[in-house]
Protein backbone atom coordinates (compact mmCIF):
# COMPACT_ATOMS: atom_id res chain seq x y z
CA UNK A 1 0.00 0.00 0.00
CA UNK A 2 1.43 3.38 -1.05
CA UNK A 3 1.77 5.96 1.72
CA UNK A 4 -0.45 8.98 1.03
CA UNK A 5 2.50 11.35 1.44
CA UNK A 6 4.48 9.75 -1.38
CA UNK A 7 4.16 11.09 -4.90
CA UNK A 8 3.41 8.41 -7.51
CA UNK A 9 5.90 7.70 -10.26
CA UNK A 10 5.03 8.92 -13.73
CA UNK A 11 4.43 5.35 -14.94
CA UNK A 12 1.91 4.82 -12.13
CA UNK A 13 -0.24 7.87 -12.87
CA UNK A 14 -2.31 6.16 -15.55
CA UNK A 15 -3.72 3.91 -12.79
CA UNK A 16 -4.76 6.70 -10.40
CA UNK A 17 -8.45 7.44 -9.89
CA UNK A 18 -7.79 11.18 -10.14
CA UNK A 19 -6.54 10.71 -13.71
CA UNK A 20 -9.56 8.77 -15.01
CA UNK A 21 -11.77 10.39 -17.65
CA UNK A 22 -15.06 11.19 -15.91
CA UNK A 23 -16.69 13.09 -18.75
CA UNK A 24 -18.57 10.13 -20.23
CA UNK A 25 -20.98 9.53 -17.33
CA UNK A 26 -23.40 12.17 -18.58
CA UNK A 27 -26.16 10.63 -20.68
CA UNK A 28 -27.08 13.47 -23.02
CA UNK A 29 -30.59 13.49 -24.44
CA UNK A 30 -32.00 10.99 -21.96
CA UNK A 31 -34.67 11.50 -19.33
CA UNK A 32 -33.49 13.65 -16.40
CA UNK A 33 -32.48 11.86 -13.22
CA UNK A 34 -35.18 12.13 -10.58
CA UNK A 35 -34.02 14.06 -7.50
CA UNK A 36 -35.78 13.36 -4.21
CA UNK A 37 -35.16 14.81 -0.74
CA UNK A 38 -36.67 13.19 2.36
CA UNK A 39 -37.19 15.61 5.24
CA UNK A 40 -37.66 13.08 8.06
CA UNK A 41 -34.98 10.51 9.02
CA UNK A 42 -35.46 7.25 7.13
CA UNK A 43 -34.94 3.89 8.92
CA UNK A 44 -32.12 1.95 7.27
CA UNK A 45 -34.07 -1.25 6.42
CA UNK A 46 -36.80 0.87 4.81
CA UNK A 47 -34.23 2.71 2.70
CA UNK A 48 -32.55 -0.50 1.53
CA UNK A 49 -35.88 -2.09 0.58
CA UNK A 50 -36.86 1.01 -1.39
CA UNK A 51 -33.51 1.06 -3.19
CA UNK A 52 -33.73 -2.63 -4.07
CA UNK A 53 -37.16 -2.14 -5.59
CA UNK A 54 -36.14 0.96 -7.53
CA UNK A 55 -32.94 -0.63 -8.85
CA UNK A 56 -34.94 -3.60 -10.16
CA UNK A 57 -37.37 -1.22 -11.88
CA UNK A 58 -34.53 0.79 -13.46
CA UNK A 59 -32.85 -2.37 -14.73
CA UNK A 60 -36.16 -3.51 -16.23
CA UNK A 61 -36.67 -0.15 -17.95
CA UNK A 62 -39.74 0.56 -15.84
CA UNK A 63 -38.48 3.58 -13.87
CA UNK A 64 -36.07 6.48 -14.39
CA UNK A 65 -32.78 6.87 -12.54
CA UNK A 66 -32.92 8.42 -9.10
CA UNK A 67 -30.84 10.33 -6.56
CA UNK A 68 -32.35 10.13 -3.07
CA UNK A 69 -31.09 12.54 -0.40
CA UNK A 70 -31.86 11.66 3.20
CA UNK A 71 -30.65 11.32 6.77
CA UNK A 72 -30.78 8.20 8.93
CA UNK A 73 -31.33 7.85 12.66
CA UNK A 74 -28.05 6.95 14.41
CA UNK A 75 -26.78 3.55 13.23
CA UNK A 76 -23.75 1.66 11.97
CA UNK A 77 -23.51 -0.28 8.71
CA UNK A 78 -21.01 -2.98 7.84
CA UNK A 79 -20.04 -3.48 4.21
CA UNK A 80 -18.77 -6.60 2.48
CA UNK A 81 -15.26 -6.07 3.95
CA UNK A 82 -16.48 -5.26 7.46
CA UNK A 83 -14.76 -6.87 10.45
CA UNK A 84 -16.53 -7.72 13.68
CA UNK A 85 -13.53 -6.43 15.62
CA UNK A 86 -14.06 -2.93 14.16
CA UNK A 87 -17.30 -2.57 16.14
CA UNK A 88 -15.94 -1.16 19.40
CA UNK A 89 -19.17 -0.09 21.10
CA UNK A 90 -22.55 -1.29 19.80
CA UNK A 91 -24.35 1.78 21.11
CA UNK A 92 -26.52 1.96 17.98
CA UNK A 93 -28.14 -0.68 15.74
CA UNK A 94 -25.70 -2.29 13.30
CA UNK A 95 -26.80 -3.48 9.86
CA UNK A 96 -24.93 -5.79 7.50
CA UNK A 97 -25.19 -4.39 4.00
CA UNK A 98 -24.18 -5.50 0.53
CA UNK A 99 -22.29 -2.33 -0.36
CA UNK A 100 -18.53 -2.32 -0.62
CA UNK A 101 -16.36 -1.12 2.25
CA UNK A 102 -16.21 -1.70 5.99
CA UNK A 103 -17.96 -0.14 8.99
CA UNK A 104 -19.33 3.37 8.91
CA UNK A 105 -21.71 5.56 10.87
CA UNK A 106 -24.87 7.25 9.63
CA UNK A 107 -26.96 9.70 11.61
CA UNK A 108 -28.60 13.12 11.79
CA UNK A 109 -26.49 15.92 10.37
CA UNK A 110 -25.00 13.69 7.69
CA UNK A 111 -26.21 14.04 4.11
CA UNK A 112 -26.62 10.61 2.58
CA UNK A 113 -27.11 10.47 -1.19
CA UNK A 114 -28.31 7.15 -2.57
CA UNK A 115 -27.48 7.22 -6.28
CA UNK A 116 -29.28 4.82 -8.62
CA UNK A 117 -27.89 5.08 -12.15
CA UNK A 118 -27.87 2.72 -15.13
CA UNK A 119 -24.13 2.31 -15.65
CA UNK A 120 -24.61 -0.19 -18.46
CA UNK A 121 -26.11 2.62 -20.49
CA UNK A 122 -23.88 5.41 -19.17
CA UNK A 123 -20.51 3.65 -18.78
CA UNK A 124 -19.93 0.15 -17.35
CA UNK A 125 -16.75 1.00 -15.43
CA UNK A 126 -16.95 0.55 -11.65
CA UNK A 127 -13.58 2.15 -10.90
CA UNK A 128 -14.36 5.24 -12.94
CA UNK A 129 -17.80 5.44 -11.31
CA UNK A 130 -16.26 5.46 -7.83
CA UNK A 131 -13.88 8.20 -9.02
CA UNK A 132 -16.86 10.17 -10.31
CA UNK A 133 -18.52 9.95 -6.88
CA UNK A 134 -15.30 11.24 -5.33
CA UNK A 135 -15.36 14.10 -7.82
CA UNK A 136 -18.98 14.81 -6.93
CA UNK A 137 -17.96 15.21 -3.29
CA UNK A 138 -14.90 17.32 -4.14
CA UNK A 139 -16.98 19.75 -6.20
CA UNK A 140 -19.61 19.98 -3.46
CA UNK A 141 -17.01 20.76 -0.80
CA UNK A 142 -15.31 23.30 -3.05
CA UNK A 143 -18.54 25.32 -3.07
CA UNK A 144 -17.77 26.03 0.61
CA UNK A 145 -14.05 26.65 0.09
CA UNK A 146 -13.14 23.28 1.58
CA UNK A 147 -10.43 21.37 -0.25
CA UNK A 148 -11.18 17.66 -0.21
CA UNK A 149 -8.63 15.19 -1.55
CA UNK A 150 -8.52 11.62 -2.81
CA UNK A 151 -6.19 9.04 -1.34
CA UNK A 152 -5.26 6.03 -3.46
CA UNK A 153 -4.89 3.82 -0.38
CA UNK A 154 -8.09 5.05 1.32
CA UNK A 155 -11.51 5.34 -0.29
CA UNK A 156 -13.53 8.44 0.51
CA UNK A 157 -12.63 12.11 0.67
CA UNK A 158 -10.14 13.59 3.13
CA UNK A 159 -9.07 17.03 4.33
CA UNK A 160 -5.63 17.93 5.64
CA UNK A 161 -5.51 18.92 9.33
CA UNK A 162 -2.14 20.57 10.02
CA UNK A 163 -3.73 22.06 13.15
CA UNK A 164 -3.80 18.54 14.61
CA UNK A 165 -0.23 17.62 13.74
CA UNK A 166 2.10 16.65 10.87
CA UNK A 167 0.46 14.47 8.19
CA UNK A 168 -2.87 14.48 10.04
CA UNK A 169 -5.99 14.14 7.90
CA UNK A 170 -9.69 13.74 8.63
CA UNK A 171 -12.31 11.97 6.58
CA UNK A 172 -15.24 14.18 5.66
CA UNK A 173 -17.14 11.90 3.28
CA UNK A 174 -17.59 8.18 2.72
CA UNK A 175 -18.38 6.16 -0.40
CA UNK A 176 -19.98 2.72 -0.61
CA UNK A 177 -21.32 1.24 -3.83
CA UNK A 178 -23.23 -1.84 -4.93
CA UNK A 179 -24.35 -2.84 -8.43
CA UNK A 180 -27.18 -5.04 -9.64
CA UNK A 181 -27.41 -5.66 -13.37
CA UNK A 182 -25.13 -2.62 -13.75
CA UNK A 183 -27.52 -0.34 -11.86
CA UNK A 184 -25.77 1.42 -8.98
CA UNK A 185 -27.14 1.94 -5.51
CA UNK A 186 -26.00 3.01 -2.05
CA UNK A 187 -23.67 5.98 -2.71
CA UNK A 188 -22.08 8.74 -0.63
CA UNK A 189 -22.34 10.33 2.82
CA UNK A 190 -21.07 13.86 3.52
CA UNK A 191 -20.58 14.98 7.11
CA UNK A 192 -22.36 18.30 7.42
CA UNK A 193 -22.98 18.53 11.19
CA UNK A 194 -23.24 15.02 12.68
CA UNK A 195 -22.33 14.18 16.26
CA UNK A 196 -18.70 13.22 15.63
CA UNK A 197 -18.40 11.34 18.93
CA UNK A 198 -20.72 8.70 17.47
CA UNK A 199 -17.89 7.59 15.16
CA UNK A 200 -15.96 6.48 18.26
CA UNK A 201 -18.07 3.33 18.49
CA UNK A 202 -16.34 1.88 15.41
CA UNK A 203 -13.07 1.87 13.53
CA UNK A 204 -14.37 3.97 10.61
CA UNK A 205 -13.73 2.14 7.33
CA UNK A 206 -11.04 0.07 9.07
CA UNK A 207 -8.57 2.98 9.29
CA UNK A 208 -6.62 2.62 12.55
CA UNK A 209 -3.77 5.10 11.98
CA UNK A 210 -4.10 7.74 14.74
CA UNK A 211 -3.21 10.48 12.25
CA UNK A 212 -6.53 9.91 10.48
CA UNK A 213 -9.78 11.03 12.08
CA UNK A 214 -13.26 12.23 11.12
CA UNK A 215 -14.53 15.76 10.57
CA UNK A 216 -17.49 17.69 9.19
CA UNK A 217 -18.15 20.97 7.42
CA UNK A 218 -19.28 22.60 10.66
CA UNK A 219 -16.29 21.15 12.53
CA UNK A 220 -14.09 22.89 9.94
CA UNK A 221 -15.79 26.21 10.68
CA UNK A 222 -18.22 26.24 7.76
CA UNK A 223 -21.61 27.34 9.11
CA UNK A 224 -23.69 25.73 6.39
CA UNK A 225 -27.11 24.13 6.47
CA UNK A 226 -28.23 20.87 4.94
CA UNK A 227 -30.17 22.87 2.35
CA UNK A 228 -26.96 24.71 1.38
CA UNK A 229 -25.21 21.38 0.85
CA UNK A 230 -28.13 20.02 -1.18
CA UNK A 231 -27.93 22.97 -3.58
CA UNK A 232 -24.19 22.52 -4.08
CA UNK A 233 -24.56 18.75 -4.43
CA UNK A 234 -27.25 19.09 -7.10
CA UNK A 235 -25.17 21.55 -9.11
CA UNK A 236 -22.11 19.29 -8.94
CA UNK A 237 -24.17 16.23 -9.87
CA UNK A 238 -25.58 17.91 -12.96
CA UNK A 239 -22.09 18.91 -14.09
CA UNK A 240 -20.96 15.29 -13.92
CA UNK A 241 -24.05 13.24 -14.72
CA UNK A 242 -26.51 15.49 -16.53
CA UNK A 243 -29.87 17.15 -15.75
CA UNK A 244 -32.17 16.29 -12.86
CA UNK A 245 -35.88 16.64 -12.16
CA UNK A 246 -37.06 17.46 -8.64
CA UNK A 247 -39.66 15.25 -6.97
CA UNK A 248 -41.98 16.23 -4.17
CA UNK A 249 -40.64 15.08 -0.78
CA UNK A 250 -43.51 12.64 -0.30
CA UNK A 251 -43.05 11.01 -3.70
CA UNK A 252 -42.34 7.27 -3.56
CA UNK A 253 -38.88 5.97 -4.36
Amino acid sequence: MVNSTQKPRQDQRQDLRQDLDLTSFSAAGDEPVEWRISDAPVPYPEAVAAMEARVAAIAAGEAPELVWLLEHPPLYTSGTSGKESDLLDARFPTYATGRGGQLTYHGPGQRVAYIMLDLKRRRPDVRAYVASLEELILKTLAAFNVRGERREDRVGVWVRRPDKGPEHEDKIAAIGVRLKRWVSFHGIAINVEPELSHFAGIVPCGVVDPRYGVTSLVDLGQLVTMADVDIALKQAFEELFGPTRALLPEAAV
